[in-house]
């Protein structure tokens, strides 16, 4: 289809961002055209190249059931066991530290990807639906129209080169930025972070790491293995993700001021660092084959815009947070939505430049509130204490407001966000409340020396938690309106009677913790049932 001169929309980048977002186009409105330009060549290699292989409840929702990939998701890739942390710092066994996870699946759905074979499903996707995607194609420019003018694009693909115009480019080239770059609109953060990542032959499975029956069979099945497993220590994580290829995919992410870049960049130094601070990984990856090493440096990254005059950016190429919980296929759900309804709206011949406004606010804000989760927390990571509390937090603040929004197809309601805007508003300030708090705590613990329970060998079973269970199942529920809106509510009352608890217990290991406005809540608000479980630990 390279003789196209025109198009509706040119897509700049064939990865995760770019693929899905002509897929979701082409599913709105097969009547669209559109072209996809991506500098690789297909079909991409399996399980070396790219991370971001862990999804969450949006992203995987997004993919299976707005885009309609279920089928591809339960039968080519591997369902997930939740998250899974190990407080695990220097330490060999693995049966003896203390573990938060699941014990059995929660009822909303999530995977983990291997991306080469997910990006080229997506491909074969889009050539079948009629999209025009040229892969090994190299953008060489973007001239920007004005007023009611069309964009024009000028590319390369071999031997051949031309110009395309579109009434609209969306920039979804991950850190390449190309009209990010061109426009000026990269803009740093405060989040210094970085990471080394490589993928090994063969799947690690935690349970072959330990002979105690009973606590290779706290998880029915016993699928640890499954999970995104979480190696923690202060200032660091490591990542272990099994793909369906049979390949595992590994990262340490870490606080540059904690663990720098310079002592993890070559995968001896890697293997290194992993022998000092997790020397049970490091044992069981001897004789697994390395199929690839990389490594990035700052990696969380903002934007001054993301949706301008018949232009967008989706993906990496606008904002990257932190890969702890996994946020980046949800951004690119939530980004991707924003963009079909704003393109929909001009081809309806309905205004858009307003929406797009708000929902480049919305973004933002999304976007913000999530930060704060990872910024300066990275310090509590090696926290018994005080992580778990975190997870389920954040956990509790992103299924209460974001996912249900997203989930019941509410992403560009705007009446909505109106009409909601002061629970909104209450439960981000509860979680804006709650992340310094937990701050301070891991701070005083650190000062005491304090941050480990008593005992060893504990665990933290997510799935006994009645309401954060039911929490999780409700984001599948379709609600009308009223019933949304009663839901909402229900839910920051949920968080409030979550902080109130919180509070109360730093304060129990802590009587001088600061409140950080949270004591404004009323003192007499509690959870139906103890909001974080009768038994928060459970001896192994």
């Amino acid at each position: 289809m390279d003789s196209a001169r025109r198009v509706d929309v040119a897509i700049l980048g064939g990865g995760l961002a770019g693929l899905t977002l002509a897929l979701q186009l082409r599913k709105a409105d097969p009547s669209i055209t559109i072209v996809v330009f991506e500098r690789h060549a297909h079909p991409a290699p399996e399980a070396a190249f790219k991370v971001g292989e862990s999804t969450v409840e949006v992203g995987a929702h997004y993919f299976a059931e707005v885009l309609g990939l279920r089928e591809h998701l339960d039968q080519e890739q591997i369902r997930k066991f939740g998250f899974r942390f190990f407080f695990s710092d220097g330490r060999s066994d693995i049966d003896r530290c203390t573990e938060i996870g699941v014990s059995h699946l929660l009822p909303t759905p999530s995977w983990q990807i291997d991306r080469g074979r997910f990006e080229n499903m997506l491909g074969e996707r889009a050539q079948a639906a009629g999209i025009d995607f040229r892969d090994g194609s190299m953008v060489r420019g973007v001239e920007l129209g004005e007023g009611g003018d069309d964009h024009r694009v000028t590319w390369s693909r071999e031997d051949v080169q031309g110009t395309l115009a579109a009434r609209w480019v969306v920039d979804a080239s991950g850190r390449a930025g190309l009209l990010k770059r061109q426009l000026g609109l990269a803009e740093a953060n405060d989040h210094d972070a970085n990471a080394a990542w490589w993928r090994v032959e063969g799947i690690l499975d935690p349970n072959d790491w330990s002979d105690d029956a009973a606590w290779r069979a706290r998880c029915t099945p016993p699928d640890r293995w499954r999970s995104t497993n979480h190696m923690c220590g202060t200032g660091y994580w490591f990542w272990m993700i099994p793909l369906a290829s049979g390949a595992h995919s590994l990262g340490i992410v870490c606080d540059a001021k904690l663990h720098p870049l310079e002592g993890m960049n070559t995968h001896d130094k890697a293997m290194d660092w992993l022998r000092r601070h997790q020397p049970r990984v490091a044992s069981a990856l001897e004789g697994h084959a390395v199929k690839d090493f990389r490594f990035l440096r700052h990696f969380s990254h903002g934007c001054r815009h993301v949706y301008g005059e018949r232009w967008a950016l989706t993906g990496e190429a606008g904002l990257f947070m932190d890969p702890f919980y996994s946020p980046g296929s949800d951004f690119i759900a939530i980004s991707n939505s924003q963009v079909s309804d704003l393109i929909a709206r001009d081809r309806a011949g309905t205004p858009f430049a307003p929406y797009a406004r708000l929902y480049e606010q919305l973004y933002f804000s999304f976007y913000e509130n999530t930060m704060t989760l990872y910024q300066d927390q990275y310090p509590l990571f090696g926290d018994e204490q005080v992580l778990p509390v975190k997870v389920i937090w954040d956990y509790t603040f992103y299924w209460a407001l974001l996912a249900p929004v997203f989930f019941t197809g509410r992403i560009t309601d705007v009446a909505m966000y109106r009409r909601l805007q002061p629970l909104f508003e209450r439960g981000s300030g509860l979680n804006a409340a709650m992340q310094p708090l937990l701050r301070e705590w891991g701070e005083r613990n650190a000062a005491a020396a304090g941050s480990t329970p008593d005992g060893q060998g504990r665990a933290l079973d997510q799935h006994g938690i009645h309401w954060f269970h039911e929490l999780n199942r409700a984001l599948r529920d379709q609600l009308d309106d009223a019933a949304f809106d009663a839901r909402i509510a229900d839910n920051v009352g949920r968080m409030e009677a979550l902080a109130v608890e919180i509070l109360a217990r730093a304060r129990d290991a802590h009587p001088a913790i600061g409140d950080h406005g949270l004591a404004a809540l009323p003192a007499g608000l509690t959870a139906p049932e103890p909001s974080l479980g009768a038994a928060w630990y459970t001896a192994a």
